[in-house]
């Protein structure tokens, strides 16, 4: 995808998730030292053509090799397909070089991917293509439901224009069906980029379904004049309720929302991140992610515990997250406690840590199951959330940045 000749891990990884199986990259390098395992037959630490050839035409499916010897009739150029073994030139670069017009290694086409899911059941990567395709889709679609539902409940409650859409149930499917007439989804871009959308623009009564039409494009337009991704996404895909392209627009919004004043032109308390022999232009090339990641790392110095790398791996007990909650929370108005620290479950100390979050008001986001599996998308808004919240930053100039109200 980069025309660089080469199908890295990377690019594979989004390849599954364009095709609404999302992968973490350790399970990807998993797929593809399977494919090596099973494929590198000289052991040279690439699969050339001919060996990915004849391993496709052992498949036991018939189905599944005819699909293969349609789809990669040898084509002139295609050369071959790096490793991840210690003698791969590539290391963790799963080169298929030649001609661009000919880099047709099956993982880099999206029509064969389902062919490709079969092919990792023949390997043993996977038990069962359909069990896999519904767990995926279960595993990381009903956890981001659960969690916008949960925060659209609370943040639009007492909107008087979303009354006949509030509470939805995040256990079923009317988040999707909520969102058929626009207005929910304007509110959200209002609630994310306040008056970006003209509330008298809205259409609210009386709903036609052209008007229903016009709130929906509107909500679009609206989405991407503050950022969003929208070229793949129209007005039938909400009525219809697609979920994948539903939460990808909304996490979109909501993170254009929690991420609008991580930076340092609009939060000067940030300049306390700045690390010894920084300038500010360094702190400036810092995305909000990075800066997030960096505001953590400032409280957990303080609180004297070892700082973290990701939102995933790295929080998954729980414990650097109670330290966190301990230094941002205000010292004569709340009390953390660590009565749940020690406990042996991740899941039951996820909870206890929640409790804790819960009396700043920022239990959002999370269950306790998203925090101990190390969900990075869910853990990223719930300290996104923390942030705006309860900063607990000092400026240079000693100005104290109190928490919002």
């Amino acid at each position: 995808t980069d025309n660089s000749g080469f199908v890295n891990d990377y690019e594979l990884q989004q390849l599954f998730k364009e095709a609404n199986l999302p992968l973490p990259g350790y399970r990807v390098r998993e797929i593809i030292e399977k494919i090596f395992a099973a494929a590198d037959r000289n052991k040279d630490g690439k699969v050339d053509f001919e060996e990915f050839v004849a391993l496709a035409q052992e498949l036991k499916s018939k189905d599944v090799s005819r699909t293969f010897r349609r789809s990669i009739t040898r084509k002139q150029g295609i050369t071959a397909l790096g490793g991840t073994s210690s003698i791969s030139s590539q290391g963790t670069q799963h080169s298929y070089s030649g001609n661009t017009q000919y880099q047709l290694v099956f993982i880099s086409l999206y029509g064969l991917v389902i062919d490709t899911l079969k092919f990792l059941v023949w390997l043993g990567v996977i038990e069962r293509t359909n069990q896999y395709l519904q767990q995926t889709t279960v595993l990381f679609s009903d956890e981001e439901k659960v969690a916008f539902v949960n925060w659209l409940n609370k943040v639009l409650k007492d909107d008087p224009d979303c009354q006949h859409l509030l509470p939805m149930n995040p256990s079923n499917n009317s988040l999707f069906t909520s969102l058929r007439d626009g207005i929910l989804l304007c509110k959200m871009i209002n609630l994310s980029q306040p008056d970006t959308i003209d509330e008298r623009a809205i259409n609210k009564t009386k709903l036609t379904p052209f008007t229903i039409s016009e709130n929906i494009n509107l909500a679009l337009n609206s989405a991407s004049a503050i950022g969003c991704t929208v070229v793949n996404i129209g007005a039938h895909d909400l009525q219809e309720g697609k979920p994948h392209l539903v939460l990808g627009l909304l996490w979109q919004i909501i993170k254009a929302g929690l991420f609008a004043d991580i930076e340092i032109s609009k939060n000067e308390a940030l300049i306390a991140l700045l690390k010894e022999g920084e300038t500010l232009e360094d702190l400036m090339k810092l995305s909000p992610e990075e800066l997030l990641l960096r505001w953590v790392n400032y409280h957990l110095t303080n609180a004297q515990w070892a700082n973290i790398n990701n939102f995933s791996s790295d929080i998954k007990d729980s414990k650097a997250y109670f330290h966190l909650l301990r230094e941002i929370s205000p010292k004569n108005d709340v009390f953390i406690d660590f009565a749940g620290f020690n406990e042996p479950n991740d899941i039951k100390r996820a909870n206890y840590m929640l409790n804790q979050a819960d009396k700043l008001g920022c239990r959002q986001f999370v269950t306790p199951s998203d925090v101990a599996s190390g969900n990075p998308k869910l853990n990223l808004a719930f300290v996104a959330n923390l942030f705006n919240m309860y900063p607990a930053l000092h400026s240079a100039n000693g100005y104290d940045f109190n928490p919002v109200e």
